[in-house]
Parts: structure tokens; sequence; C-alpha cells
């Protein structure tokens, strides 16, 4: 328990914000399995990646995620966005002489 004036305030606010910080991580989390979802089963996968990315920015806009956390969830989920769309499409032939 605190002790000081200062050290009870700080507890109340570290209350507040953990409670908020879940909230978004929670909300990060979701987007992304959403994403990863989509992208196994190739339905509308773009637009639930956009919507994944958009979320970790605003977490990281709200310093909830380092960015450099965000940065490398973002690359991870391109990453596997890409290799599913290019084992998708056709692959075509090379022409040359």
């Amino acid at each position: 328990m605190p002790n000081t004036k200062s050290a009870e305030k700080r507890l109340r606010q570290e209350r507040k914000r953990r409670l908020y910080n879940r909230s978004v991580k929670s909300s990060v989390k979701t987007a992304i399995k959403k994403a990863r979802l989509a992208i196994a089963s190739g339905l509308d996968a773009e637009a639930a990646v956009r919507n994944a990315i958009s979320t970790l920015d605003r977490a990281v806009k709200k310093g909830v995620l380092h960015p450099n956390n965000a940065a490398r969830r973002k690359s991870r989920l391109m990453k596997l966005f890409n290799s599913a769309k290019a084992a998708s499409s056709p692959q075509q032939a090379h022409v040359g002489s």
C-alpha cells in the first residue's frame, strides 16, 4: 500500500491507465486476429489488414504501443498477406527469348 499522498495518486492513475491500455491492446489483438483469419480464408483480406494496421497506428498514437512494436507487427502481417496473395494468384509464364 502507498505511504504518501503522491503515491496514492500515482496508484489511482496507474489503475486508470492500465484499464485503458488493456482495452486498446485487446482491440489491437482482435483486429490482428481477424486479419489473419481473413488472410487464411481469402475473404476480404485487404480490408481486414488495412483495419488492423489502422488499429495499430492508433495504439501508437495513444502511447499504448511502442512504434517499433507496431512496425514489427505490421511488417509481419503484410508479409503474410503478400505471400498468401502471391500463392493464390496464378504464376505468369516467363516470356522471353
